[in-house]
């Protein structure tokens, strides 16, 4: 299939607007899915424990969108392994910005501060989420061949380092 074709397919949510280079996508901004959309919900997190808010940054966003661009064919919940932090979600149906950054979000319950250790189930993603450290934000959303939605979002700098607390 022709590489003009594969783009042609994708079903891109949100405008990444460059000042000096031109990646448009399609926006829904009623299905939050926009880069605003993004941000808030990972800010109300950090607002909520205390850290300062990220900025949306647009290398970082087309980093994110170029490697959902790049699972388009098969949607695996790999991480890239590149230089951003990373968080990957993935759902069938109407998966929004909102909704994915809801998921990393509910893994706080299994966070202990005080052992600085997930505890009874996934804690990364809401690690991540709330990195004091990382202070700007990347993301993407696209519906894959198969029809489940992939969303990843990309910080910089990255978080996760064994022995840090997150705030």
């Amino acid at each position: 299939m022709h590489s003009s074709t594969i783009i042609s397919l994708l079903t891109l949510s949100f405008i990444i607007a460059a000042t000096t280079a031109a990646a448009t996508i399609a926006v829904d901004p009623a299905n939050q899915n926009s880069p605003q959309d993004f941000l808030d919900a990972h800010n109300r997190a950090r607002a909520a424990v205390g850290v300062r808010p990220l900025a949306w940054n647009d290398t970082v966003a087309k980093y994110a969108l170029h490697y959902a661009q790049e699972r388009y064919g098969d949607c695996e919940m790999e991480h890239s392994m590149g230089p951003y932090g990373e968080n990957l979600a993935e759902g069938w149906g109407r998966l929004s910005a909102v909704d994915a950054v809801g998921m990393w979000v509910s893994e706080k319950s299994c966070y202990d501060y005080y052992s600085n250790s997930c505890v009874g189930g996934e804690c990364l993603h809401y690690t991540q989420v709330v990195w004091r450290e990382s202070t700007h934000l990347g993301c993407a959303r696209l519906q894959c061949h198969n029809g489940w939605l992939f969303v990843i979002c990309s910080y910089d700098p990255p978080g996760n380092y064994i022995g840090q607390r997150p705030y």
